[in-house]
């Protein structure tokens, strides 16, 4: 083992006893009373039979030979019965700080910087973290054990060592020769499958996949209509048997391993055996002391095999425990933790600047937008539209602090907003986005996005202004009826319902400012331009942003920006713009017609859908 993975083991030890230390020191008591039994169970399991045999050879009785056999009985079933406890007891704390790891990691997944939430690579990060500690077999708990294992071997090794001291220095070199090499070999071979782990890994997580999404019930559409089951099959059977010829790949090399392994250790032992048995003849050597030789040798030769083990598995689990800590202590690319206080206060007057910002996408050959320069004063009511992919949710996001500019800067009140605590930031608005999420909660907690302290008159005014109070009063449990399809009484809201869901929740958290990135794309367009008039009424003097597909609904706004090329083509009231007889204007009229025509004429063309303008 060199020097760098000596360091990484004890770095990631050491990290799991602080850990245990903290949450849970149990932990660490039972692996120390563990080991203390452990070797006063393999010391009177090597003395038993020598001192059976000295009580023979002396003579004695036999009640007082049954007596010494009575006694280490004894002492052999107390040790065990102790381990046993002991062991049952050390499991509850070594899950409860597997459970205490996945949570870290959970809080971790939950609260990081938005841009390392779509980060590819961060999301593999914490997909194999997740993984290692999902279950009683992870390095997260199993090394507990390795590390019980390891002392028990090396204080075994010790006792063994001492008790072999009398024997020819050469035997004993032979012994450790051959047990070390025994255990290279078979341990490079057997480590086949950990070093193509990530292989394993990509099969099994290709049939986990097809595996989750076969049970998906938001598939089954597609899969009666289009067929899907057999495609899914196929796809699932062919990998399932690149997945069995990988195994048998694997098992294959084992076997060799386990070869080599048989051969030297008949090697071994027939050398120990020559030379102890040759000493027994020439009565160098009393059969007790025989006995207890050649047990000492196998504790020793096993211990020697145990150690390289324990200090191979470590330095597997420390690999494992490594990934972990690479996600959980992930570098933020905000301030989720420091930076400066921002309490969010609804009757502040709040300005958000765009200066000179242009983003780019990772991996993207162009900016999304470029030189983008914007202000939206306080209580400004203003509207993005343009076409798909002009950029409108990016510029919403760069907003919100989702994302941070590859230049330019975003600036609240005149003052940069990396400065201030990111989380903090977020607290300033209420929003809802075209993937909003839903939970198998009560609709009351989705709405209030909290199980503790639900201010119901609020909740209620705000499901009325959402135009959710009809569908709400006609469930048996109101509010209290619970989402989804987990439980026996749940329901399943429409996607205008869902939608009107997420305003309500939106209006529930009254933050100074609002944003709504297209939200109401599943109503109609009467349905969405009374809801949006509904929520001008309410956010009357705070900032509110909207994205919209339907031109005609963003009239309400004091200021209506079009995207296109990566920054502002038009920019003015509805009146303004139509005056300029621009490419607002050229929309409008064309969504106009289309909804006069019922959209009759304008599939199949090259037309842009004016419904996704």
């Amino acid at each position: 083992m060199n020097p760098r993975k000596r360091v990484v083991n004890l770095h990631n030890v050491f990290y799991m006893i602080s850990l245990a230390r903290k949450q849970r020191p149990s932990i660490l008591w039972f692996s120390l009373f563990l080991v203390i039994i452990a070797l006063l169970l393999s010391v009177t399991q090597l003395v038993m039979v020598p001192a059976i045999l000295i009580a023979v050879e002396n003579g004695v009785s036999i009640g007082e030979l049954v007596k010494v056999i009575l006694m280490f009985t004894s002492i052999l079933m107390v040790l065990n019965a102790a381990s046993a406890y002991l062991t049952s007891c050390s499991q509850l704390g070594r899950i409860e700080l597997r459970l205490k790891l996945a949570g870290m990691l959970q809080n971790k997944a939950l609260t990081m910087s938005y841009p390392d939430v779509e980060n590819p690579d961060v999301r593999k990060k914490k997909d194999k973290a997740v993984m290692l500690v999902n279950s009683n077999q992870c390095a997260t708990e199993v090394i507990w054990t390795t590390l019980t294992n390891l002392l028990k071997s090396m204080a075994e090794f010790a006792v063994c060592l001492f008790l072999l001291s009398t024997l020819h220095s050469g035997i004993i070199l032979v012994v450790v020769t051959a047990t070390v090499i025994s255990f290279s070999v078979s341990n490079y071979l057997n480590g086949w499958g950990y070093r193509h782990r990530d292989e394993e890994s990509e099969y099994s997580r290709r049939m986990n996949y097809l595996s989750e999404k076969s049970r998906d019930y938001t598939l089954a559409k597609d899969v009666c209509i289009f067929g899907l089951g057999s495609w899914i099959e196929e796809v699932f059977d062919s990998t399932l048997r690149l997945y069995r010829r990988f195994m048998a790949r694997g098992e294959c090399i084992c076997l060799w391993g386990n070869i080599i392994d048989v051969i030297l250790i008949f090697l071994r032992n027939g050398i120990l055996y020559f030379f102890l048995i040759g000493s027994v003849l020439r009565g160098e050597m009393p059969c007790a002391q025989f006995v207890l030789c050649f047990n000492a040798v196998n504790v020793f030769t096993n211990g020697i095999g145990n150690i390289m083990s324990c200090f191979s598995a470590l330095r597997r689990q420390s690999l494992d425990i490594s990934a972990i800590r690479e996600f959980l202590y992930y570098p933020e690319t905000f301030q989720m933790e420091g930076g400066e206080v921002l309490v969010p206060d609804p009757g502040a007057k709040y300005k958000i600047q765009l200066e000179n910002v242009s983003f780019r996408y990772p991996g993207a050959g162009q900016d999304t937008l470029s030189h983008l320069n914007l202000t939206i004063e306080p209580g400004e009511k203003l509207a993005v539209v343009g076409l798909n992919g002009a950029g409108k949710t990016t510029l919403i996001k760069l907003i919100c602090g989702f994302l941070g500019p590859t230049e330019g800067r975003v600036l609240l009140n005149n003052t940069d907003i990396r400065t201030y605590n990111r989380r903090d930031y977020y607290r300033l608005f209420s929003a809802v986005f075209q993937d909003y999420s839903v939970l198998d909660v009560s609709i009351a907690e989705n709405i209030a996005q909290t199980d503790e302290n639900i201010n119901i008159e609020l909740m209620n005014r705000c499901v009325e202004q959402a135009g959710l109070t009809e569908k709400i009063n006609s469930l048996n449990n109101g509010v209290q009826t619970h989402l989804g399809m987990v439980f026996e009484d749940s329901v399943r809201l429409s996607g205008g319902e869902l939608q009107r869901l997420m305003l309500a929740r939106a209006l529930y958290k009254n933050a100074p400012i609002f944003v709504l990135d297209e939200p109401t794309s599943a109503l109609d367009p009467i349905a969405e331009s009374e809801i949006y008039h509904k929520y001008n009424e309410l956010t009357a003097g705070h900032m509110a942003v909207y994205i919209s597909h339907r031109l005609a609904s963003t009239r309400f706004c004091d200021r209506i920006i079009l995207m296109a090329d990566g920054g502002i083509a038009e920019e003015g009231t509805h009146e303004q713009l139509m005056a300029q007889n621009g490419r607002y204007a050229e929309l409008f009229e064309l969504q106009s017609r289309y909804y006069r025509e019922g959209g009759e004429g304008y599939a199949g063309n090259n037309t842009p859908d004016p419904a996704r303008v």
